[in-house]
C-alpha cells in the first residue's frame, strides 16, 4: 500500500512556499535583531533583563519538544506519526540555543548577584555556594547542557531522516535506545539549566521542584506551538488530510492535560514553601506580593488554570479548531507572563515595567528559532514517510 493511498497530501513543501517562509523568518529575525542592538545601546541592563525572559521562553519550548519526541518513540505512539516531523524540527532548535545564549554573557554581572564576591560573603548560606555559583563554572555548565542536548537530538533526528528512505524498523529501535536514557537526561539537565538561568537570580532561594516548574512550562508551550503550526499548515492546505480532526482532538487533550500538570506543579511548589515557612524559601513569593506584582500573583491561578481548564473540560470543545487555536495562543501568553513574573521582580520591585525590548527580544529569539525550524523542511519530508506506523496514524480515531 503506498504512502499516499489514504491521503492526498504532498509530503514535500513546494520550493516557492518554502522560500517564502524562509524569507519571512529571515526578515523578522533581521528586523528584531537590529531592534535589540538599538535597545542594547540605549539601555544595556534593560536589554539583558528582557532577553533572559525571551531566551528562557524559547529554550523551554525546545526542551518540551525534545521530551515529547522521545516519549512518542518509547511508547510506540501511532497517532502522532503524521505530525512528528514538525515535533522533531522544533526539537532541533534547542541545540542552537547556545548561540542565543551568547548575548547573555556580557550581562552576568547585572543579572546575577552571585557574581559580586562581597554579596556572596555576606552570609554563611551564600558563602557555601561560592564554589558552584562561579562565572567560569556557570558558563562551562551551560556549554555542557547544550552539548548533551545536541548529541541526543542529532542522533534521534539523523535516524528519523534515514528512516524516510530505508523504511526500517531498526531505525526506530535505534532511536528508542537513545530515547530511554534521553528522557532521564532531559529532565535532569533541564532542571539544572533552570536552576542556573532562573533560580540563581535569587541565590539565597531554592526550590527542589523548580526544575519541573520550568519543564512543565516548556511542555505546555511546545504543545501550544505544535497546535498553532498544524493549524497554520491546515489553513494553507498543507497536511490537511494527514492531520485530521481526530489528531486535533488529541492536541486538545494534551493542552488540557499539560495545563493541569503545569498548574499542579506550580501549586505544589507554593504549598511546599508555605508549609515549611523557611525564610530562605519564602523570599521568592514575598518579592512577588509587593506592589503591582501582587495583582499578577493573584491573577495567575485564574488565567493559568481555571480559564483553560473549563474551556477544554468537555469533549466537543477539544474538537473545535477555533477553540484550541485560542487556547494555544492563550497558553503561550500565560507562559511568557509566568517567566516574566519569575525574572522581573528581581529588578523591578514595585511592579511590571513593560518595555518595547520585551517584544523585540522575544521576536528575535522566536524568529531565529523559526528560521532554523523552517530550514529543516528544505531537503527533508515534512512527514516521516518511512515510519511503519504512518498508515495507522492516517486512520487514527479517538475513542
Amino acid at each position: 500500500m503506498s504512502e499516499h493511498s489514504h491521503a492526498a497530501d504532498n509530503y514535500t513543501l513546494e520550493t516557492g512556499r518554502w522560500s517564502a517562509g524562509r524569507n519571512t523568518m529571515a526578515f523578522a529575525a533581521l528586523v528584531s535583531i537590529l531592534a535589540c542592538l538599538g535597545g542594547y545601546m540605549m539601555d544595556p541592563n534593560r536589554f539583558y533583563e528582557s532577553y533572559l525572559v525571551a531566551f528562557s521562553f524559547t529554550c523551554a519550548i525546545g526542551l518540551g519538544a525534545f521530551f515529547f519526541v522521545q516519549v512518542q518513540y518509547l511508547t510506540g505512539s501511532a497517532w502522532s506519526v503524521g505530525m512528528r516531523r514538525i515535533m522533531e524540527n522544533l526539537m532541533v532548535t534547542l541545540p542552537f540555543g547556545i548561540i542565543l545564549a551568547l548575548p547573555l554573557i556580557g550581562g552576568l554581572d547585572h543579572l546575577y548577584p552571585w557574581t559580586n564576591a562581597a554579596f556572596m560573603a555576606s552570609s554563611k548560606p551564600l558563602a557555601a555556594k561560592v564554589g558552584y555559583l562561579d562565572k567560569t563554572f556557570f558558563l562551562q555548565r551551560s556549554a555542557v547542557y547544550f552539548a548533551l542536548w545536541a548529541l541526543w537530538i542529532w542522533s534521534i533526528y539523523r535516524n528519523s531522516i534515514k528512516q524516510d528512505t530505508e523504511r526500517s524498523a531498526e531505525r526506530m529501535h535505534s532511536i528508542t535506545r537513545w530515547a530511554a536514557p534521553g528522557l532521564f537526561m532531559a529532565v535532569v539537565v533541564g532542571s539544572m539549566a533552570s536552576f542556573d538561568w532562573l533560580m540563581s537570580l535569587e541565590p539565597a532561594w531554592y526550590s527542589t521542584i523548580f526544575g519541573l516548574y520550568y519543564l512543565s512550562n516548556g511542555a505546555l508551550g511546545f504543545m501550544a506551538v505544535m497546535t498553532l503550526i498544524c493549524l497554520g499548515f491546515r489553513k494553507h492546505g498543507i497536511l490537511a488530510k494527514t492531520i485530521q480532526e481526530e489528531h486535533y482532538h488529541d492536541l486538545g487533550k494534551w493542552l488540557f492535560a499539560l495545563t493541569c500538570f503545569y498548574s499542579y506543579i506550580a501549586t505544589s511548589q507554593y504549598i511546599l514553601i508555605w508549609y515549611a515557612d523557611l525564610p530562605e524559601e519564602t523570599t521568592f513569593y514575598r518579592h512577588r506580593t509587593e506592589g503591582m506584582w501582587l495583582y499578577i500573583s493573584l491573577a495567575m491561578p485564574v488565567i493559568r488554570f481555571f480559564i483553560p481548564f473549563f474551556l477544554l473540560l468537555c469533549r466537543p470543545m477539544k474538537r473545535k479548531l477555533n477553540v484550541i487555536r485560542l487556547l494555544a495562543i492563550w497558553s503561550l501568553l500565560v507562559i511568557y507572563l509566568d517567566l516574566y513574573w519569575v525574572v522581573m521582580p528581581n529588578f523591578h520591585k514595585e511592579g511590571p515595567a513593560f518595555h518595547w525590548l520585551d517584544l523585540a527580544t522575544l521576536a528575535a529569539t522566536v524568529s531565529v528559532c523559526g528560521f532554523i525550524f523552517w530550514g529543516r523542511f528544505q531537503k527533508n519530508k515534512i512527514v516521516p514517510v518511512g515510519d511503519l506506523r504512518l498508515e495507522q496514524s492516517l486512520h487514527f480515531e479517538n475513542v
